[in-house]
C-alpha cells in the first residue's frame, strides 16, 4: 500500500529568495508586539497582579452585566475593580485590589471577598459564584520576576546549548528565533488582552520547546550538507536543508495542530489563553525556524569552511617534519 505523503520528497522551494522581505516583516512585528505591550500592557491574572480575582456566571442572562458589576462593586470602596468577560459571554473576572491591611491577613481578604460576593447575589438574582482566589501584593511581584527569570534562563541555555553542539553564529541564530517567537506570542496577549497567568508562562516555555526542536533539525541538516556540498552557494545549501527537512516539520506541526484544535474549541474558559498562545507559538515558531534561524546564517559569515577542522601551526610544523609539505 502506498503511504500518503503530505511533502513530497523532490520539493525544491525557494525560501531564502523572500529572506528580506520576511525579515522586514518579522522586525515590524516584533517592534509592534513590543508596543502593545508597553502601551497596553499585559493583563495581568491575579497570580501577577495581586489581589482578589472572583469567577462568576449569570446561569439566566445571555451577557453579563459588566457595567453594573464594575458599579457595584466600586461602591463598595475597595479601588476600581477590573471586569472582564471570561469564557463565555455570560461569564466575568472580577479583579479588586486589596488594601494594604489586608496584605498578608488570609482572614481579612477572605472578608473582603464575602462581601463582595454577598453584594452580588443581592443584587443579582442568577449570579452564581464559580470561583474565588486571592494574592498578595508581593506573593504576586515575585512571581513576576521568577516568570521574567525564567524565560530568559530558558533562551539563554538554549543559545548556549546550541552554540556548544554547533557554533556560535547558529547559537545567535537559534536565540533571535525565540526572541522572535515570544515577542509575537507576548504581542497576542497584550492585543486580545487575554488573562496573562502562570498558565501562559507554561505556554511560552512550550514555544520555546517547540521551536528549538524543529531549529535544531534544521541547524543539524545545514551543518550535514556543508560538509556534504563545500562549494555550493550558501543561500541554496540552506533552501536545500530546509526542504529535506520540510516533511517532517509540516507532520509536527499538523499533529500538534490537531491536538490543540479541541481543547482550543471546546476546551474549559480557564485554558483558553494557554492553547491559544501555543497555538499561535506553533504557527510562529515553525517560521522562525525557517526564516529567522536559517537566512542569519548567511549575515554571521558561516560558510563551508565552518564545520571543517582548521590546521593548527603544530599540525603544520609537524607536516613539514614529515616532508608531507
Amino acid at each position: 500500500m502506498k503511504l500518503l505523503k503530505l511533502v513530497p520528497d523532490d520539493t525544491n522551494i525557494k525560501f531564502l529568495k523572500w529572506r528580506i522581505p520576511f525579515y522586514v516583516i518579522s522586525m515590524v512585528l516584533i517592534a509592534a508586539s513590543w508596543g502593545l505591550v508597553l502601551t497596553k500592557g499585559l493583563n495581568y491574572g491575579v497570580d501577577f497582579a495581586g489581589g482578589l480575582n472572583i469567577t462568576a456566571t449569570f446561569t439566566e442572562s445571555t451577557e453579563a452585566p459588566v457595567g453594573d458589576l464594575r458599579d457595584r462593586v466600586a461602591g463598595l470602596g475597595y479601588g476600581e475593580p477590573v471586569v472582564q468577560r471570561f469564557g463565555e459571554d455570560n461569564q466575568v473576572s472580577i479583579r479588586v485590589p486589596l488594601p494594604e491591611s489586608a496584605e498578608g491577613n488570609p482572614e481579612a481578604a477572605q472578608a473582603i471577598a464575602n462581601e463582595i460576593v454577598d453584594e452580588l447575589q443581592t443584587n443579582f438574582d442568577d449570579f452564581r459564584l464559580d470561583g474565588n482566589e486571592n494574592v498578595s501584593g508581593k506573593v504576586s511581584d515575585e512571581f513576576r520576576q521568577d516568570a521574567a527569570l525564567a524565560l530568559i534562563a530558558a533562551m539563554l541555555a538554549v543559545a548556549l546549548y546550541i552554540w556548544i553542539r554547533f557554533e556560535w553564529q547558529f547559537g545567535v541564530g537559534g536565540l533571535f528565533a525565540l526572541f522572535h517567537d515570544v515577542s509575537l506570542t507576548l504581542g497576542m496577549f497584550a492585543l486580545f488582552q487575554m488573562e496573562f497567568n502562570l498558565q501562559s508562562i507554561a505556554a511560552i516555555l512550550a514555544i520555546i520547546g517547540y521551536s528549538l526542536n524543529d531549529t535544531i533539525v534544521i541547524y543539524d541538516r545545514i551543518r550535514e550538507n556543508l560538509k556534504k556540498y563545500r562549494k555550493m552557494p550558501l543561500p541554496e545549501l540552506l533552501d536545500l536543508s530546509v526542504n529535506e527537512t520540510l516533511a517532517r516539520t509540516v507532520m509536527t506541526s499538523l499533529t500538534l495542530f490537531i491536538a490543540l484544535i479541541p481543547l482550543l474549541l471546546f476546551g474549559p474558559a480557564s485554558l483558553f489563553s494557554m492553547v491559544a498562545a501555543i497555538t499561535l507559538g506553533l504557527f510562529v515558531g515553525t517560521y522562525s525556524s525557517v526564516y529567522m534561524a536559517a537566512p542569519i546564517l548567511i549575515w554571521l559569515g558561516v560558510d563551508s569552511h565552518s564545520f571543517v577542522p582548521q590546521e593548527s601551526a603544530a599540525d603544520r610544523q609537524e607536516k613539514a617534519a614529515r616532508g608531507e609539505v
